[in-house]
């Protein structure tokens, strides 16, 4: 896991980028840079890495990729909205393919945005962190796998 930050700051937000490229994390780390608020970014390239970052602090904003070397984002949103630590935590998934079932599961664990990583830029960053900004109800679709049952496959 890497740490990137300008300001070592417990008043600062802080960010977990969790993506695999290093391309898109820095194209994510810059449009961050770019957001009125500063802010400290943690990276990480893979969900255990992203475990052990959570595991460290708090973070304001989770901007997560969906395919990564250790599983997908979306059953990760799915695992965090169940856990009353993170529950409240806005996640962003940044997304080369987004695809219908990603969209179902980021709606069942209150995603705030699914982004293509092409159009992803600073608005989604300042409204996932502003103020009025509050993760969406989880949402419950007939058919789809339940947190725990994720839990127990993996």
């Amino acid at each position: 896991m890497q740490q990137q930050g300008t300001v070592q700051s417990q008043n600062i937000a802080t960010c977990l980028i969790v993506e695999d490229s290093q391309f898109d994390q820095q194209m994510m780390t810059r449009v961050i840079a770019r957001s009125r608020n500063p802010m400290n970014v943690r990276v990480a390239s893979t969900l255990s890495s992203a475990k052990e970052a959570l595991a460290h602090g708090d973070v304001s904003l989770i901007l997560l990729d969906n395919n990564l070397p250790d599983g997908i984002g979306a059953d990760f949103a799915l695992e965090l909205a169940s856990d009353p630590k993170h529950a409240h935590t806005p996640v962003v998934i940044v997304s080369d393919w987004p695809t219908p079932f990603m969209w179902e599961k980021a709606a069942s664990a209150g995603v705030l945005y699914v982004v293509n990583k092409s159009e992803f830029g600073v608005q989604y960053v300042e409204q996932a962190i502003g103020k009025g900004a509050k993760k969406r109800p989880r949402v419950k679709f007939p058919n789809s796998p339940s947190p725990s049952s994720l839990r127990k496959a993996s």
